[in-house]
């Protein structure tokens, strides 16, 4: 009897399912080039998420409104009326839209990343970048390049029709770069406080509230200090809050004493390189 004929492919050996025509020694060579992710990339990411979310449309676009509608309804009113500016400069008119405005400043610096505790999306954000140090700067970066440019040019925008509706002097070159250039840096880095308090909180609400406060709620303290023992923390109260620190950028503080120029910014970098830190170490030793 004779047996039938082996066909010549049984003798193969069977390849390996991940055997690539280019790969050495058999193993499988991807074409997509692989390299270690950086900043840039984490760059990239964030920017990607915070121009897709609804969230950053509308509070920006709530906040532009607030600038322009406030600033031009400010300046409409007094030129209707028939009192005199005097010194008071046409620029500092914007300080009441920005004041508002910056409400939606805090809340989206804060929803930047405490949003993703909520939602647990910061455990898919950490497994694509492992690094939490590198993360918190991505967003930073992203959130105060993003909040600084929408602020600037909106002020100056107002800043140019304030002048024209109300035939003021154009400004020197210090005062229109200080309530412009200035305000955007004051607002975006205020904004970039209540990111690090949104990192340190972990609760989009909470740290809204709390901040909040923070810009509310000492000139409000102050307005009911009437005891003389108390007038040394009145004044504190009325040179260092937010408001009054924010007025004395338009050249408009509501004290005699106290910050001016550019002093405002300084004092509020200090607090928010501390703020920072904070978060940092917070999000170093925490868990998701």
């Amino acid at each position: 009897m004779t047996m039938p004929a082996t066909p010549p492919q049984a003798h193969q050996a069977p390849r390996h399912p991940q055997q690539g025509p280019s790969g050495p020694s058999g193993l499988y060579a991807s074409p997509i080039p692989v390299r270690t992710p950086g900043l840039g990339d984490a760059i990239a990411s964030e920017w990607t998420k915070i121009r897709s979310v609804r969230s950053t449309v509308w509070t920006l676009g709530v906040m532009i409104v607030l600038l322009i509608g406030i600033g031009l309804l400010t300046a409409f009113v007094v030129s209707l009326s028939d009192a005199s500016m005097g010194r008071t400069p046409v620029l500092s008119l914007g300080f009441f839209g920005v004041l508002l405005g910056s409400i939606c400043v805090i809340t989206l610096g804060v929803l930047t990343i405490a949003s993703e505790y909520s939602t647990g999306m910061i455990r898919t954000t950490l497994t694509a970048c492992p690094s939490r140090a590198r993360m918190l700067i991505a967003k930073s970066v992203v959130f105060f390049l993003l909040a600084f440019t929408i602020t600037t040019v909106t002020t100056g925008i107002v800043g140019v029709l304030q002048t024209a509706m109300l035939d003021g002097a154009t400004p020197d070159t210090g005062f229109w770069v200080r309530s412009t250039v200035g305000v955007g840096l004051y607002v975006a880095t205020l904004g970039l406080l209540s990111l690090a308090l949104g990192a340190i909180v972990r609760h989009s609400a909470g740290a809204i509230t709390i901040m909040i406060a923070v810009v509310l709620l000492p000139l409000v303290l102050a307005m009911f200090m009437f005891s003389p023992s108390l007038s040394g923390v009145q004044e504190a109260f009325f040179q260092y809050s937010i408001p009054a620190q924010l007025g004395a950028m338009y050249d408009a503080s509501v004290t005699i004493s106290g910050s001016s120029g550019w002093e405002p910014l300084w004092i509020l970098l200090g607090v928010t390189a501390v703020a920072m830190a904070g978060a940092f170490v917070s999000l170093d030793r925490r868990d998701v």
